[in-house]
C-alpha cells in the first residue's frame, strides 16, 4: 500500500470532516447523516472505480480505499475509548447526580427492553438460535443522542431534559457493550450448551471490576496530573493516555472496558475542578473537545465505508428482519418513553416532559459507529457461524441506515411539526418589549458617540431616521403583543436575576476569587434554581434557594459517622464546603441588587423590580442566618475563612493593577512576569483550605474554658479525664422535659437553645447549662435542645460538687444565676455566699420593678430556708464563662415572669443527644419552689449569666 496514497486519503477525511458541518447546516440535516453519507459515497465509488471497466486510471485509489485495514478493533480500541471518556468528562457531574435515578433507569431499562423486545421479535422469523437474536436486540439498543441534544439546546426545551438524554445514553452504550460481551459467547462454535445461569453470574463482574478499575486509575491520574503544574503539556498528554490503558486493563481483567473508560473520565471530571488550575481545566476540555470530534466524525466515516460491502448479499428476507426490528425497536423505546418516563415524573425522580419531547426523543434516536463497530466484531469473528455472521451485518447495517437515512433526512421536519422551533406566545411578546427597550438604549448611545465624532449632521441625522423608524416598529410591535401578566413577569425577572447570578460566579472563577471545584457547586446551584424557576415561579425560585441552604444526604452520613461512631473529618470537610459557600454567596447577592435597577426594571416595571429586592433580601437573610449559626459555632474558623476570601479578592485586583500598568507602559514585561510570579506563589499558599478540626482533646478543650482559669495544671489534666464528651446534631434534644438531672453540662463548640413556653435563649461556646437544676434535685419543664453540631463535655452531680469548692469562678456563676432567677441556694454548700446572693438580686429589683413582688417572695423564701430544708426553685439554668460572647436573649427574657396558667409548653425536637459509651443519659431539671410547680416559675430567666 502506497504510503503517499494513504496520507492523501487521511487528508481528504479530514477534509470531508471540515465541509460536512456547514453542509449539514445548509441543508437542515444532521452532522451525523452528512458523515454517513459522505462515507457511503466514498466506499461505493471506490467499489465502482475498482469494478468498471470504463478506466483504470483511479484503480490505485480504489484499491488503497477498499483495502484499509477496518477492523472492528480499531473502532473499540481506538476511537470508542476517546469518544465514551469525552462524553464523561464534559458531563456536569453535580447536576448528573440530581437525575441519577431517571438517568440510570432508562440506560439500563432501556437497552434490557429494547434488547429482549427486538430479540423476541426476530426470533420466529430469523431462524437463529434465541442468543444470537438477542445478541442482534443489544447491538442494535445503542442510540446516538447528538442529534437529538443539539436540537434541544436551540429550543425553549428544560436543559434537564438534554442533561438526562445525553447521560442516559453515554450508560446507555456501556451496558449495552456490557450485553454484548456477555451474549457474544452464547453464539461461538464450540459453546453450543452455554450456562445461562453462569453467564448472568458474570455479568457483575464485568460491570463491577471495569467500576472499580476506572476508578483507581482515574484517582492514579489526578494525582500525577496534580504534582507537575508546571508542564501543562505533559499534564494533557497523561489525561490523552488515561482512556486507552484505562480500557486495555480492564478488557484484559475479561471486565467492561467501557465501563472503566466512564467511570476514569467521570472521576477526572469530579476532582479535577478542585486539583487542577482554571487554564489547564479549560485546555484539557478544549483538547478533549477537539479529540471527540475527531474520532467521532472518522468514525462515521469509515464505519460508513464499510456499509455497501456489509450489505452486499441483501435479499427480500433481509429486508423483513429489517422492518421486525424497526418496529420493535419503535415499540420498545416507546415503552420506555410513554410509559417508564411518567411513571418516574409522577414518582418526582424526573422532570415532567411533555409529549412533543418524548416524540422528538423517539424519533431522535439514531443509531451509528457504534452498531456497526459492534456489527463488524460479529462478522469478524471466526468462531461465530456464518449464517449468524449474514444475518447480523445485515439486519445491524439496515437498521442503521433506516435511522440515518429515514429519521435522520426527516428529523427537522418533525420538530417543525411539534413546534418545538417556535418560540411561547409568553417568549415572544417577552422579545419584542426586550428589542424595543435595547434599541431605545442604543438610540441614546449612539446620539452620544456620533456627537463625540464630529459627523455631518445630514447624514447623522438620515441614519438618526432610519433607526428611528426601526424604533417605531419594535415599539409598535411591544404595544401590540399579548400582555404579560405580574406572575409572569416575575418569573422572567427571577429567571434572569438567577443568570445574572451564574455570571458574577463565573467572573469570581476567572478572576481566581473563587477555586474551581467551590465554582462549580456554586453553578450547579444557579442552575438548579434557574431550573427550577422556570417550571414553578416565585415558589420555586425560594425553594430552590433554600434547598441549595439546606444539608444534603452527604452531610447527614457524614454527621451519622461523626455522632455515633466519633469519626468527624468527613463533618469537618462537609462543614469547610458549607462555609465556603455560604461566604461566596453572601458576597455575590447583594451585586444583583444593581442588576435589578439596571436591567430589569427597566424591562418589566418598578413593581416587579421592588419584588425582586425583596426576594433578594430575604435570600441574603437567609444565609446570612446560616452563616451566623456557623460563625457560633465555631468563631475562629469563620474569621480564617473570610479572610481567605480578602486575600484571594485582593490579589486579583493587584494583579489587574499591575496588567493596566503594563498596557499603559510603565512597567515593562520583564517586571510584569517577575510580579507575576510572586502572585501566583501567594495565590499558591492561599489556595489551600483551612481545616477545621472538630475531634479536639477534652484536655485542649479545658484550657480554653475561662471557667476554668484558676484551675491548676494537674487539676485541669485531673478534670478532663472525669470530663464526658457528647456530640450532638442540630436539632436534638440534649435535655428533655420531665428528666430528672444527674450531670452539668460546658459547650465546647457549637449552640444550645432553652426552649420555655414563650421564649427561646441561645447559649454558645465557652457557657455552662444544666448547674442549677442539679443542684436543686427536681424535673424540669424546659428543654435544652441543639442547634448547631455540638460538641459538650458532661460533668457527674459528684464531681461537680467537688468542682465548686476547688473553683471559684464556677462557684460564682452558680452563685449570680441563682441570685438571677431567685434559686435557693444549699447554705451548707455556699454558706455567706447565699446572702451575697440575695443582695446581688435586690439590685436586680430595683432595676425591674415589674418581677420584685415575684422575686422578693422567693429570696424571702431563700433566705428564711432552714439547712435541712429540700432545695427548691424552678431554672432554666445557664451560666457562660467570664470572657464567652454574649447570647442572643429576647428582650426581657432574663427577667421575665412565669407564663399563663394553661400555656402550651414547646414541642420537643425529635432525637435525642447521643453520648459517648462511658456517658450518662443527659438530664436537665426544673424544680418546684413552694410546692408550686416549675411551669408557673420564670422558664425564661435563662439568659448568661456573668460572674
Amino acid at each position: 500500500m502506497d504510503l503517499a496514497l494513504v496520507v492523501a486519503l487521511i487528508a481528504l477525511m479530514f477534509l470531508v470532516i471540515g465541509l460536512s458541518e456547514p453542509l449539514a447546516e445548509r441543508l437542515a440535516l444532521p452532522y451525523t447523516v452528512i458523515l454517513a453519507a459522505m462515507g457511503i459515497l466514498i466506499g461505493g465509488g471506490a467499489t465502482f472505480l475498482w469494478r468498471t471497466d470504463i478506466t483504470d486510471a483511479f484503480n490505485p485509489i480504489a484499491l488503497t480505499i477498499l483495502n484499509l485495514p477496518i477492523r472492528s478493533s480499531i473502532f473499540l480500541y481506538i476511537f470508542l475509548p476517546m469518544l465514551v471518556f469525552q462524553v464523561s468528562l464534559g458531563l456536569n457531574i453535580r447536576r448528573l447526580l440530581d437525575d441519577w435515578v431517571p438517568i440510570l433507569v432508562l440506560a439500563v431499562l432501556a437497552v434490557v427492553v429494547a434488547m429482549l423486545a427486538i430479540g423476541l421479535a426476530l426470533y420466529p422469523f430469523a431462524g437463529l438460535p434465541l442468543a444470537a437474536c438477542l445478541l442482534i436486540g443489544a447491538i442494535v439498543s445503542t442510540t446516538d443522542p447528538s442529534a437529538v441534544v443539539s436540537i434541544f439546546k436551540s429550543t425553549p426545551a428544560p436543559l434537564r431534559l438534554a442533561r438526562i438524554v445525553e447521560g442516559e445514553s453515554l450508560l446507555n452504550d456501556a451496558a449495552a457493550i456490557a450485553l454484548f460481551s456477555l451474549l457474544i459467547g452464547f453464539v461461538t462454535i464450540g459453546n453450543q450448551d452455554p450456562d445461562i445461569v453462569a453467564g448472568l453470574a458474570r455479568f457483575p463482574w464485568i460491570v463491577g471490576i471495569g467500576a472499580v478499575v476506572g476508578a483507581l486509575i482515574g484517582r492514579a491520574t489526578v494525582e500525577i496530573i496534580a504534582r507537575m503544574p508546571a508542564h501543562p503539556l505533559g499534564q494533557i498528554s497523561v489525561s490523552i493516555a488515561l482512556p486507552y490503558l484505562t480500557y486495555i486493563i480492564a478488557e484484559h481483567l475479561s471486565a467492561s472496558g467501557v465501563v472503566a473508560v466512564v467511570v476514569a473520565g467521570l472521576v477526572l471530571n469530579l476532582h479535577g475542578p478542585g486539583r487542577f488550575g482554571p487554564e489547564l481545566n479549560g485546555q484539557l476540555r478544549e483538547t478533549w473537545d477537539l479529540l471527540a470530534h475527531w474520532a467521532g466524525s472518522l468514525i462515521f466515516v469509515l464505519a460508513a465505508l464499510l456499509i455497501p460491502r456489509l450489505l452486499s448479499n441483501t435479499d427480500l428476507r433481509d429486508l423483513l428482519l429489517v422492518g421486525v426490528v424497526v418496529l420493535a425497536a419503535f415499540a420498545a423505546r416507546a415503552a420506555i418513553l410513554f410509559g417508564v418516563l411518567p411513571l418516574l415524573t409522577l414518582l418526582r425522580l424526573s422532570p415532567k416532559v411533555e409529549t412533543p419531547y418524548r416524540t422528538a426523543i423517539l424519533w431522535g434516536g439514531l443509531r451509528g459507529a457504534v452498531t456497526l463497530a459492534l456489527a463488524l466484531a460479529v462478522t469478524e469473528n471466526r468462531f461465530v457461524p456464518p449464517d449468524i455472521k449474514q444475518t447480523v451485518g445485515v439486519v445491524a447495517t439496515g437498521f442503521t441506515l433506516f435511522t440515518l437515512i429515514v429519521q435522520g433526512g426527516t428529523l427537522r421536519r418533525v420538530i417543525s411539526f411539534l413546534g418545538l422551533d417556535r418560540l411561547s406566545p409568553l417568549d415572544a411578546a417577552l422579545g419584542n418589549q426586550v428589542l424595543a427597550v435595547a434599541l431605545q438604549s442604543v438610540r441614546e448611545e449612539v446620539a452620544e458617540t456620533t456627537r463625540d465624532f464630529g459627523l455631518a449632521r445630514e447624514v447623522v441625522r438620515d441614519e438618526a431616521k432610519r433607526f428611528g423608524e426601526r424604533l417605531d416598529t419594535a415599539v409598535s410591535k411591544a404595544d401590540e403583543a399579548e400582555a404579560i401578566l405580574d406572575r409572569d413577569r416575575i418569573t422572567l425577572g427571577l429567571v434572569a436575576l438567577a443568570g445574572r447570578e451564574r455570571d458574577l460566579i463565573l467572573e469570581e472563577f476567572r478572576a481566581q476569587v473563587i477555586a474551581p471545584d467551590l465554582a462549580e457547586r456554586l453553578l450547579a446551584n444557579a442552575d438548579r434554581i434557574i431550573e427550577a424557576t422556570r417550571a414553578g415561579g416565585r415558589t420555586a425560585y425560594r425553594a430552590a434557594a433554600r434547598k441549595n441552604l439546606s444539608s444534603g444526604g452527604v452531610h447527614r452520613l457524614a454527621d451519622w459517622l461523626h455522632v455515633t461512631l466519633g469519626y468527624g473529618r468527613p463533618l469537618a470537610r462537609v462543614t469547610e464546603e458549607r462555609f465556603e459557600v455560604l461566604v461566596t454567596i453572601a458576597m455575590i447577592l447583594p451585586q444583583l441588587h444593581g442588576f435589578i435597577d439596571d436591567r430589569i426594571r427597566r424591562i418589566h416595571g418598578r413593581r416587579v423590580g421592588e419584588l425582586l429586592h425583596e426576594l433578594l433580601e430575604r435570600r441574603a437573610e437567609e444565609v446570612q442566618k446560616e452563616l451566623e449559626g456557623l460563625r457560633l459555632q465555631f468563631p475562629g474558623y469563620a474569621e480564617e475563612m473570610e479572610r481567605r476570601l480578602i486575600r484571594r479578592t485582593t490579589l486579583q485586583l493587584e494583579e489587574r493593577e499591575y496588567d493596566a500598568l503594563t498596557e499603559d507602559g510603565l512597567i515593562g514585561p520583564e517586571l510584569r512576569k517577575t510580579l507575576g510570579e510572586e502572585i501566583a506563589a501567594r495565590r499558591a499558599a492561599n489556595a489551600r483550605r483551612p481545616s477545621l478540626d472538630l475531634k479536639l482533646r477534652r484536655s485542649d478543650l479545658v484550657k480554653e474554658f475561662p471557667l476554668f482559669a484558676d484551675l491548676d495544671e494537674g487539676k485541669r489534666k485531673m478534670l478532663a479525664k472525669r470530663l464526658r464528651t457528647i456530640y450532638a446534631r442540630p436539632g436534638q434534644v440534649i435535655l428533655p422535659r420531665d428528666s430528672q438531672p444527674k450531670q452539668v453540662w460546658f459547650i465546647a463548640s457549637g449552640a444550645v437553645e432553652v426552649q420555655t413556653a414563650v421564649h427561646r435563649i441561645r447559649l454558645g461556646r465557652g457557657e455552662m447549662f444544666g448547674q442549677l437544676a442539679l443542684l436543686a434535685r427536681a424535673r424540669r419543664r424546659t428543654q435544652v435542645v441543639a442547634i448547631t453540631h455540638c460538641t459538650l463535655l458532661a460533668l457527674d452531680e459528684l464531681r461537680f460538687r467537688k468542682l465548686l469548692n476547688a473553683s471559684a469562678p464556677i462557684r460564682q456563676a452558680v452563685i449570680d444565676g441563682a441570685a438571677r432567677r431567685g434559686v435557693k441556694l444549699d447554705p451548707e454548700l455556699f454558706g455567706t455566699d447565699a446572702q451575697a446572693a440575695v443582695e446581688a438580686a435586690r439590685r436586680a429589683m430595683q432595676t425591674e420593678p415589674k418581677v420584685a413582688a415575684d422575686l422578693a417572695e422567693r429570696l424571702a423564701a431563700t433566705t428564711a430556708a432552714a439547712p435541712a430544708a429540700p432545695l427548691a426553685g424552678a431554672v432554666v439554668d445557664a451560666a457562660p464563662g467570664p470572657d464567652a460572647e454574649p447570647a442572643a436573649v429576647p428582650p426581657g427574657a432574663a427577667d421575665a415572669v412565669a407564663p399563663p396558667a394553661g400555656a402550651a409548653p414547646a414541642e420537643p425536637a425529635p432525637g435525642r443527644a447521643q453520648t459517648s459509651p462511658d456517658s450518662e443519659t443527659p438530664a436537665e431539671a426544673g424544680v418546684e419552689t413552694d410546692g408550686k410547680p416549675s411551669g408557673e416559675v420564670a422558664e425564661a430567666e435563662a439568659g448568661p449569666v456573668r460572674p
